[in-house]
């Protein structure tokens, strides 16, 4: 590929957005299925397998409030630097690079110390029990000593892909689950190790993701890389990265409570079959989603570049194929799932009462599908023109003022209160996605009249 990012402002837009989001999607599902992988070995584990399984489940939502960390530093740097090479400037998001750097291994080295003190007690408020938290912290106490690997693995990784290199970005995440895949069946069972065998395999597998990553990045083929001299932190460099970040920092980070919410209360008014059932719904959910958030990481670095380079158009055009696009896959999937809910239920179990009552459900729970292309596409973009209120405010709007409280009250409105529950997702989506698309309207005119002063 080209030493510069010339490409990103030459190439047909419709070319670009596939060439960049093709690698970005696979990267998703692989990611997906590098988290899966453990959970499959463990539950096939002789004796013990089902409540290893159980503890392992537990760090789940511990270890995605990791990744959010990520996130939070990737989702901010990332974009800020693309648009820094838009303007020409190699040498601010050189800058950029270096303080996203720094700030992910200090975030590490916080993040590892508190896992390692406080696992126990927060595996137990995540829903660890007497019985599976042996499993829970044994898994736990080695990932935290990993943290730091998995941190610059999915945070650097974004820096290479803001610079073009989807392909590259995308064979960091892949070289990582192949390892997984073949260390996980080694430690499990070959060495006897059970769940420290599967943290111990992860943590590897993360290492030497990272070192591809830190390699490249430092390395001929980049474009931008990580210098001695740029990576003393500055709080002019740092602090708009974090505010840029912190939506998909919350949005991550709060999927985890909620889990929680939505369980706690289908466990009161449906009981097990329904908490069940809402593993299937997000799971179905997660995996259809997959390709509208490629999508928008693959659009990332040609709205941010081309906004950088002050092309008004080029951003426009990116924007509104993006959104068609988006909303396409979006209206196809939800069809999908109305005419087939059974099929995408079995993917997930095999036990006949959990589909059919898992069909009905899943309705519900999707309705609103068919326009969360619209949410996903301006969301993404917001992040890439650099709007930090703008991408904090959609992502407060939709999970805490309206999802949360939704969860609870609709319960209180319809006959059945179970369903009352599941028709909060539909009921949060149409309600943000409404917010969203007015605000962007607004927002996207205003970014575009602006474009001058960048």
């Amino acid at each position: 590929m080209e030493k510069n990012n010339d490409f990103l402002a030459e190439e047909p837009v419709g070319r670009l957005l596939w060439k960049l989001s093709v690698p970005a999607i696979a990267a998703q599902i692989i990611n997906l299925l590098y988290n899966m992988v453990d959970r499959i070995y463990i539950g096939h584990m002789p004796s013990d397998g089902a409540l290893a399984l159980t503890g392992v489940g537990v760090c789940m939502p511990v270890i995605m409030i990791v990744s959010a960390f990520a996130a939070l530093i990737s989702n901010g740097g990332a974009p800020r630097a693309s648009m820094a090479m838009g303007k020409g400037d190699n040498d601010a998001a050189e800058q950029i690079l270096g303080n996203s750097f720094s700030l992910q291994a200090v975030i590490s080295v916080i993040l590892t110390a508190v896992l390692l003190l406080y696992n126990r007690p927060l595996l137990l408020t995540f829903g660890a029990s007497e019985n599976t938290i042996a499993y829970s912290t044994a898994y736990m106490n080695i990932y935290a000593v990993g943290t730091i690997f998995v941190q610059l693995t999915l945070g650097m990784n974004a820096f290479i892909t803001a610079q073009g290199f989807a392909k590259t970005g995308m064979l960091s995440v892949l070289i990582g689950a192949v390892c997984n895949i073949i260390l996980d069946p080694v430690f499990i069972y070959g060495l006897g190790m059970g769940v420290r065998g599967a943290a111990l395999a992860t943590i590897l597998s993360q290492a030497v993701s990272a070192v591809w990553v830190l390699r490249f990045l430092t390395g001929e083929k980049t474009i931008i890389r990580i210098r001695m001299k740029y990576v003393k932190l500055q709080k002019e460099v740092v602090l708009p990265g974090l505010a840029l970040g912190l939506a998909p920092f919350i949005m991550q980070a709060s999927e985890s409570v909620i889990i929680v919410c939505f369980n706690s209360s289908l466990l009161k008014y449906g009981g097990d079959v329904a908490v069940g059932a809402m593993t299937i719904l997000s799971s179905a959910m997660q995996f259809s989603m997959l390709p509208m958030q490629g999508l928008g990481q693959g659009a990332q670095p040609i709205t941010s570049y081309n906004y950088g380079a002050k092309n008004k158009e080029r951003v426009r055009k990116t924007f509104r194929l993006l959104l068609t696009v988006s909303l396409s896959y979006s209206v196809i999937v939800w069809a999908l799932i109305m005419l087939f809910p059974g099929a995408f239920a079995a993917i997930f179990s095999s036990d006949a009462a959990l589909v059919a009552y898992t069909e009905w459900a899943l309705r519900i729970y999707a309705a609103a599908m068919c326009i969360f292309g619209a949410q996903i596409a301006c969301q993404m973009t917001f992040i890439s023109l650099g709007n930090a209120k703008a991408s904090i405010m959609v992502a407060v709007m939709r999970k805490f003022i309206l999802l949360l409280p939704l969860i609870y009250l609709l319960p209180h409105l319809t006959p059945d209160k179970t369903m009352g529950v599941y028709l909060a997702e539909p009921a949060a989506d149409v309600l943000a996605v409404t917010f969203t698309v007015i605000l962007f309207f607004f927002q996207f005119r205003k970014a575009m009249a602006q474009i001058e002063e960048i």
